[in-house]
């Protein structure tokens, strides 16, 4: 998603060139990038144009939506669908670190302030 959101609108070909230009190494085969653009599509990620045999996709959602959307799907594959399960994984394989854990606080205190006014 982040390519297409930085290209679009753009073909399977632009994000194959973008992929091989920005990240090096030979362009993906056009079949990966289909298949993983068909599914970001049938997910409602994306809006397509037909142009004959070629479609030109762009987003059809925001970043934040489809960040949202992630995390809870994360989340219910690999945490019984618990936000907080996944958190405390986190913290036990340290990828948060105190500082990031503190400003998670904060957030947490700022969001229940503006829920309880």
């Amino acid at each position: 998603m982040r390519i297409i959101w930085e290209l679009e609108p753009c073909t399977v070909a632009d994000i194959r060139s973008y992929i091989q230009k920005e990240m090096g190494g030979a362009k993906p085969p056009h079949s990966t990038i289909s298949t993983l653009v068909s599914h970001l599509n049938r997910k409602g990620f994306l809006h397509y144009e037909a142009y004959g045999r070629t479609y030109v996709y762009s987003a059809a959602v925001s970043k934040s939506i489809y960040s949202k959307k992630s995390i809870k799907q994360l989340a219910k594959d690999f945490f019984d669908g618990s936000l907080q399960s996944m958190v405390s994984f986190l913290v036990k394989e340290e990828s948060l670190s105190p500082e990031e854990l503190r400003a998670l606080r904060e957030q947490l205190d700022e969001s229940e302030k503006d829920s309880t006014s």
